[in-house]
């Protein structure tokens, strides 16, 4: 396999598959079947999910809701995201814990950078809920600062586009796709991969991004396995 050890972003709207709102079981259950795939092959496998099929926080000010107030409930949203993906996975007999950015003990484990590790060393699939843990942090922001401190190889953010392109392809059917670039060609271009916080993240520690469709069957195997799938950005 190309890498080792990755952290897979997956969006909370992923989840919903054909739905309007919240979890799609068929799609869950896609989801599971493709990263069991992975982690047969002995990758180290952690993942962090979005939460937009159920609540984004900065709704909240359009709700009368406080800003901090509103991403803590985004956080909880993704736990339970992170719950029913734990469920499909060990659905597939795989081994998964889920670990959380706010104490809640009778649902998961609080994250400890070594105890991940560890989990990930003896081939378990690691689930980051509840962000970074803190307000203001997008759920991008999390999973970068995630793989930098589990020292994953690669950020996959599993999208429902098959890599960048020039334009949004769903918008502009012109578009071009981008195979390669830079993380300076990307913020000279203004291409909204992840927000800049997460972004910058990634290009300071030197930790690759690759781009690609999760909802296509086999892809993710596809591009672990060293086939060009989606796009690249690195330094």
């Amino acid at each position: 396999m190309k890498y080792n050890r990755v952290l897979l972003k997956l969006s909370g709207e992923a989840l919903m598959g054909e739905q309007q709102y919240g979890i799609d079981p068929a799609r869950l259950e896609q989801y599971a079947k493709e990263i069991k795939k992975v982690v047969d092959e002995k990758v180290e496998v952690a993942i962090v999910i979005g939460a937009g099929n159920i609540f984004r926080g900065m709704q909240a000010g359009k709700m009368g809701i406080d800003r901090v107030q509103g991403d803590h409930m985004g956080m909880l949203a993704t736990v339970i995201n992170g719950m029913a993906l734990q469920s499909a996975l060990e659905g597939e007999g795989v081994y998964t814990r889920l670990m959380s950015g706010i104490q809640m003990d009778q649902v998961c484990e609080p994250f400890i950078r070594r105890r991940a590790v560890r989990h990930l060393e003896k081939g378990r699939v690691v689930i980051f809920g509840a962000g970074t843990g803190n307000p203001y942090f997008t759920t991008d922001s999390a999973a970068s600062l995630r793989a930098i401190e589990i020292d994953a190889d690669v950020v996959l953010k599993g999208t429902r586009v098959d890599g960048i392109y020039t334009a949004d392809p769903e918008k502009h059917p012109d578009a071009t796709k981008i195979d390669e670039l830079t993380f300076d060609e990307a913020l000279n271009k203004n291409l909204k991969i992840m927000d800049l916080t997460a972004f910058t993240l990634c290009k300071e520690n030197d930790l690759p991004i690759v781009v690609f469709d999760m909802n296509k069957p086999n892809n993710l195997y596809h591009l672990m396995s060293g086939e060009a799938v989606g796009t690249i950005v690195s330094q």
